[in-house]
This record gives structure tokens, C-alpha cells and sequence, in this order.
């Protein structure tokens, strides 16, 4: 277990923060920063993530917490929810940026010069009840919409809105020195200026409930529209030190945060292996099913809001890629290459020279803009599944007779479609709904190799159960989405859409 323990003060901010709604971002407004973004602008991606990723953390812990049938009791459990309030800990204390009056104005003034930025338009292939993406903790069916329904005319109205947003518990002793992390206090540079560099404006008065345990139900009016929050263009100033340093520091606190939540994927899933074997169980229920699938899509969001922001600030500019984005994407090239390190992984799983070969019919023009390694983990997931099945079926001595499997990419209006056909015997119809099941697996399971805690794409042949829902949850991310169609004692196809729009926002659970 990790020595770090969660104090009552932390769980009361937890708590606090919690009660806050998350803010999803598109593919699209993330592109808008460029290849060689301001000291200014990523002082305001800086912002927003100091003030939005509290806030999915806390979510996250909250829901660890209090998981059913005692799930939350497995050591393995315990210490990811450990490794989340400590990142949340970190996030909270971050010393905040104290700079002089010009250019705090420089960072807040409503540019008249700036574009329309794109808007977020709800993820097409998350159904309402899903992850519950459309609610708050109230049934409000346009939670996650609210930010974008109190536009702010001028800087000065965010004092306005916050006085609705209850003071946080007694043992929290807000950020107030413009580091935007004070919901309520202070927004720093993600909403409201502050009249002074000690952030003593904007101060909550509001009346409605202070104890700190999360019923806060006008805490929707305190968020901002996101193109105040995550992007927003600064003029060409001479920057002072401080803002590099500040950038400089938090990137290195993100960083250090990315680096202690890799192994989480299978911390997870050997706390589920503690809890089936306690309760002696086969399968997992539907609740623990849906919690895997909020509590895995968070960490993709969380992971790739960090790996983004961490790459605009580290990394050389390149013409095709802003951050971890590439502008450019060759779907042929990437999908190429998933498929000779899916061959590779089969032929030495079975010590076969030659595994059973893959014809790719794919455009060699085709690109648009997507994170590289998603699409590549997806394609390289299905892939070792087809292969499995053919080989398999057919028999590993008869490797100069195995049936090619197919892939074949489209272009639409709105997505990319990859379809990957085998001939592997297909699935029963009475095991389809088997297989978006976290666990399971038709190959016996050997426990989780502690050398695949370094990360999620390290996974075996077969064996971890993952795959297959891990692999849609990438898929969804961005507003696409994967299906299966199996046809028993032939063969099956998997149809991955990605949304080449670009311009749907994080389903956030």
C-alpha cells in the first residue's frame, strides 16, 4: 500500500470540488494552439488545467471511495484512489503566479481581434444515460451545456456570477493569489482579472450551503464559457520570467502526476481480480462494469489533457503536430504500422516465422487530424485478436494457408471507417455481450504480469481482458466509436469510426 493517507481537511476539499461540473474540450479548439504557442496562451492552458483537473480528480476519488459491493476495500483499489488524492493534493497547493497589472491585462482583456472558436457539439457515440454525460448530481439533463449558456460581456461580470457559488468547507483555506484553483475566491486568468496581484477580488458571498459536502446546486453559473478557459490568444508581449518559470513548474508537476498514475489500468484491474476472488466470482455486474467504463474514460482525458499540455511546452515545434496532435495524420501509414507489430507480437506469442497475413486497402493520401497512438493502440488491439482467431482455428503448422484478414479504410463526411475482417471462426451470438466485458477473456487467465505496470500498451497476445472495451473507450473519446459483427463458424468485422470533424467534445463521466 502507499505510505500517503487521506487527512479529513483533504477529503473535505475533495469533497468541495467534487461538486463542481467537468468541462470537456474538442479535438478541434485543442489544434487551435498552433505549433508555437505563447508564453501568454499557455499560461492560460496552465489555468484552466490548474482549476479543471482538481476537479476530475476529485471526481474520481469521491467515486473510488464509495464503489459497491466492497470493491473499495481492495488494497489494489485503495492505492489507486491513494495516487489520485495525492495528485489532487499537489494540483490544489501548486504556488500560484503573482505578475504586474499590464500584464494581467494582457492575459484577460477581451481580444476584438480574435476568431469565433469552433463550438464543442456533444459526442455522437455516447447515448445520454452513458457515463452519465448529460446530468449533473441533480438530474439536470444540460449540466455540461451550462458553461457555455453565461457568456461574461465584460471581464468585470464574473464577480457577479460567483457570489451564487457556496464558500468551500471551513478546513479549506482557498488559492486567492491568482492561480485560478479558488472556485468562488479568485479566478486568475481563466475568468475574471483580479484587481491586484494578491487576488483579493471576487470573494464568494454567497448563502446557500457551506458545508463543504458538495450541495452546492448553483455551482453551474461559477464556470465560464471554455473559450475564456482552456484557449485563448494573447498579444505578442515580452513576457516577464515568471511566466516561463511558472510554465516551466507546473509542466514538471503534470509531468511527475503522468508518471505515477501509468501502472493505474492494471492497479485497477488486479483490484477487480482481489475482488472476484473474494466474492468467488466469474463475472463482474453491470454497476462495476459502468464504473469501469466513467472511470477509464476520465483517465484517458486526464492523461491526454496532460500529455498535450506537457508536449506544447516541452517539445520542438513541428509543422504537423501541435502537442501530442498530429494535424496530418496518415491513416495509412499508422494503421501500417499497428499491423506489423500485431504480426510481430503473434509470430513470436507462437514462435511461428510467418503469422497469417493482413492486406490493407487503404487510401495513401488519407489524413486528418487525431492522436497517432490512439489510433494505432486500437487498430493494434483488434488485430491481435484477429490473429489470434485465425491461428487458432486453422492451427499454428498451417501458417502457409492462413485466410488474410482485410483491412479496409473510408473516407466519409463525417468519419473514417476502418473495417477489419477475419476468417477466425467467429463468435457465439450468446458471448457477444461477453466481450465488452472488462475481464473477460477465452484465454486462461495467468494473474497480471507486474511487467506490463509500466503501461497500458504493453498488454499480452491475449489473457488480460482488456482489449476489446479499452480499445472503444479510445475510440469514443473523440466522438467515435467501435462495433462488432461476428458471424458464427465463419469469421468477424469490427468497424471502427473516428469523427474527422474533429469537433465533438470528452464524453466526461
Amino acid at each position: 500500500m502507499s505510505a500517503f493517507r487521506i487527512s479529513p481537511a483533504l477529503w473535505d476539499k475533495i469533497h468541495y470540488y467534487a461538486s463542481f461540473p467537468q468541462t470537456g474540450v474538442s479535438l478541434q479548439q485543442m489544434v487551435l494552439f498552433g505549433q508555437n504557442p505563447s508564453h501568454g496562451t499557455l499560461l492560460r492552458a496552465s489555468q484552466f488545467l490548474s482549476e479543471e483537473l482538481p476537479v476530475r480528480l476529485a471526481h474520481r476519488v469521491k467515486e473510488l471511495d464509495e464503489l459497491p459491493h466492497n470493491l473499495s476495500h481492495m488494497p489494489s483499489i485503495k492505492k489507486v484512489k491513494n495516487w489520485y488524492a495525492q495528485s489532487f493534493e499537489e494540483l490544489i497547493a501548486f504556488e500560484p503566479i503573482v505578475l504586474p497589472d499590464h500584464v494581467r491585462r494582457a492575459l484577460t482583456i477581451n481580444r476584438n481581434d480574435d476568431f469565433t472558436l469552433p463550438e464543442s457539439t456533444p459526442n455522437p457515440s455516447i447515448p445520454h444515460y452513458d457515463y452519465n454525460y448529460t446530468t449533473d448530481d441533480y438530474g439536470d439533463p444540460t449540466a455540461h451545456t451550462h458553461a457555455h449558456r453565461f457568456p461574461l460581456s465584460s471581464p468585470a461580470s464574473s464577480t457577479a456570477t460567483s457570489g451564487t457559488t457556496p464558500p468551500p468547507p471551513a478546513s479549506f483555506q482557498p488559492n486567492v493569489g491568482g492561480g485560478g484553483n479558488s472556485y468562488g475566491y479568485a479566478y486568475g486568468f481563466s475568468g475574471a482579472p483580479l484587481a491586484n496581484g494578491n487576488g483579493s477580488t471576487g470573494t464568494a458571498n454567497g448563502s446557500n450551503n457551506t458545508s463543504g459536502n458538495g450541495n452546492c446546486h448553483n455551482k453551474l453559473r461559477l464556470r465560464v464559457p471554455i473559450e475564456r478557459r482552456y484557449y485563448s490568444r494573447t498579444d505578442n508581449l515580452n513576457w516577464p520570467p515568471q511566466v516561463h518559470d511558472y510554465n516551466n513548474r507546473f509542466t514538471k508537476l503534470l509531468h511527475s502526476i503522468k508518471t505515477r498514475h501509468d501502472p493505474t489500468v492494471t492497479t485497477v484491474a488486479q483490484g477487480v481480480l482481489e475482488w472476484k476472488r473474494s466474492q468467488n466470482a466469474q463475472h463482474i455486474g453491470l454497476d462495476i462494469q459502468a464504473w469501469l467504463d466513467r472511470f477509464y474514460m476520465s483517465r484517458i482525458g486526464i492523461r491526454f489533457l496532460i500529455g498535450q499540455h506537457v508536449a506544447l511546452n516541452t517539445q520542438q515545434p513541428h509543422t504537423d503536430y501541435v502537442g501530442i496532435i498530429c494535424t496530418k495524420a496518415n491513416v495509412h501509414d499508422i494503421v501500417q504500422e499497428a499491423i506489423e507489430n500485431a504480426r510481430f507480437v503473434c509470430e513470436e506469442h507462437y514462435a511461428m516465422f510467418k503469422g497469417p497475413p493482413v492486406q490493407l486497402i487503404c487510401p495513401h493520401n488519407l489524413t486528418f487530424a487525431y492522436v497517432p497512438g490512439h489510433l494505432s493502440h486500437i487498430v493494434f488491439e483488434l488485430l491481435k485478436n484477429s490473429l489470434r482467431a485465425v491461428v487458432e482455428r486453422f492451427g499454428v503448422d498451417n501458417e502457409d494457408h492462413f485466410p488474410p484478414i482485410k483491412v479496409v479504410v473510408v473516407e466519409g463526411k463525417e468519419d473514417i471507417t476502418i473495417k477489419i475482417s477475419d476468417e477466425g471462426g467467429g463468435i457465439p451470438r450468446s458471448a457477444i455481450p461477453l466481450i465488452w466485458t472488462y475481464m473477460y477473456t477465452t484465454m486462461e487467465s495467468k494473474g497480471i504480469d507486474q511487467d506490463f505496470q509500466a503501461s497500458d500498451f504493453k498488454a499480452p497476445m491475449a489473457g488480460f481482458g482488456y482489449g476489446l472495451p479499452l480499445s472503444r473507450l479510445y475510440a469514443r473519446y473523440f466522438g467515435g466509436d467501435l462495433k462488432l459483427i461476428a458471424m458464427d463458424g465463419f469469421g468477424t468485422d469490427v468497424y471502427i469510426h473516428l469523427n474527422r470533424l474533429s469537433s465533438s467534445r470528452e464524453p466526461l463521466p
